[in-house]
């Protein structure tokens, strides 16, 4: 009998550890942004990017050059080349990391510039990498490169099991950066030219801002290791590149966790003409609903392009499809991107602002993730995205009010469903 009782009780305290930890990691934590924000300048304002640089943290810095890259073909030979250019170190943080064909040829080019004696740190999501081979990671290990699982489950951080990285950062020798959508898998390989092949965007980086998007890499691989990676190798001096301000900003539930939000909303609210949102993971919360509603009813022109049928989790797409009422009601155009996969994640505001990286826009980017953004302040920069943006916008179906509101009744209800557990998408 005593034996039953001790066993009982332990029963209880286990139930009680496992339903405190799921309330931590499924908690949202510390206060968020929670009331709208009032439009007061335009994104052509300069007060726009004062407010922007002291809100979110860095500076916009001048002299920058940011080049665009379209789907694998011209991303990953990119990516590698820049690596195999590599002299003094490499730091590369990334959420997904799977076996494969571009994922052993990233193996291989670290390792081989790794015995090459360059500095080679990399940071993995241990969620993330999870379909990575262990072999290939100890063969990686073997030449020389360091490798890092970022909130591996531990004692230690047990209550931050939720919070992942998402961020997507590769620089070179601290002189070279880049950032986007894309994973290391081979999915992303191809020209999206079918199911199999996604499409996405990711962006290359030389100038000021690259010293800034280092410096976001070192927070989480101080928070992973305790080691401060620092000197000339690292932050090396940095020469004007182009004529594109820039921004790299970060936000992270342990820190800064608002910035991500803040800054959607911030762009949103200073928009005076247009609005063009391509988003992978589209759930928005009431609050960026409001926004966007607020943006239309003043008469900018509002478009937002997600995935279609052809998304890898379906779950997201019901999760949104429930919220699109009150947006198309206020004249807001969503369009479903038909030939595959749209991972995309670009929003560029009155034909100036572009904000790109990791970021999706959903509650899980902005409150659970650690994310990462470049933002970008040009006009001619900004006018390729729309073209790219309404080239995307060529394949995608349109979603109007009517056919919305004529969705089966059990279609509505499976996404009333999943909007359910939206703040955790």
């Amino acid at each position: 009998m005593r034996r039953r009782s001790l066993l009982a009780a332990l029963g209880g305290v286990a139930a009680t550890l496992v339903a405190v930890l799921l309330a931590l990691n499924l908690s949202a934590g510390e206060k968020h942004v929670d009331r709208p924000l009032q439009p007061q300048y335009s994104v052509g304002d300069p007060q726009f990017r004062r407010s922007m640089s002291m809100l979110l943290g860095p500076p916009m810095e001048d002299g920058n050059r940011v080049d665009v890259l379209v789907n694998g073909d011209r991303i990953f030979p990119a990516m590698l080349a820049a690596i195999a250019a590599a002299r003094h170190t490499i730091t590369f943080e990334t959420y997904i990391y799977w076996s494969g064909d571009i994922g052993r040829r990233f193996s291989e080019a670290l390792s081989e510039r790794a015995h090459a004696g360059v500095k080679v740190h990399v940071l993995l999501d241990w969620i993330g990498s999870a379909k990575m081979d262990e072999a290939q990671l100890g063969a990686m290990r073997e030449a020389g490169v360091r490798i890092e699982r970022f909130h591996k489950p531990h004692w230690s951080h047990l209550p931050r099991l939720n919070n992942r990285t998402h961020r997507k950062l590769l620089m070179v020798d601290g002189a070279v950066g880049f950032t986007g959508g894309v994973g290391i898998a081979d999915q992303w390989q191809g020209d999206a030219q079918d199911t199999e092949h996604w499409r996405d965007t990711h962006f290359r980086v030389e100038g000021p801002a690259v010293a800034q998007m280092q410096a976001v890499f070192m927070d989480n691989w101080i928070k992973a290791t305790g080691e401060v990676l620092h000197g000339e190798r690292y932050f090396p001096a940095l020469e004007r590149r182009g004529d594109q301000p820039a921004q790299m900003f970060s936000s992270s539930p342990t820190g800064g966790s608002a910035s991500m939000q803040l800054m959607y909303l911030m762009a949103v609210t200073a928009a005076r003409r247009s609005i063009d949102l391509a988003n992978s993971y589209f759930v928005p919360d009431d609050l960026a609903i409001d926004a966007l509603v607020a943006a239309a009813r003043r008469g900018v022109r509002v478009r937002i392009l997600v995935p279609g049928p052809e998304i890898d989790t379906e779950l997201v797409r019901r999760a949104s499809r429930a919220r699109w009422g009150e947006l198309l009601a206020a004249g807001v155009q969503i369009a479903e991107y038909q030939p595959t996969m749209y991972h995309c994640k670009v929003l560029v505001v009155d034909g100036l602002l572009v904000s790109v990286g990791s970021t999706n826009f959903d509650n899980r980017s902005f409150r659970i993730n650690d994310e990462a953004n470049l933002n970008v302040l040009h006009e001619g920069f900004a006018r390729q995205q729309v073209a790219i943006f309404e080239a995307d916008l060529r394949r995608a179906r349109s979603i109007t009010l009517p056919q919305w509101k004529r969705r089966p009744w059990l279609e509505k209800a499976a996404e009333q469903a999943a909007s359910l557990v939206g703040a955790q998408l």
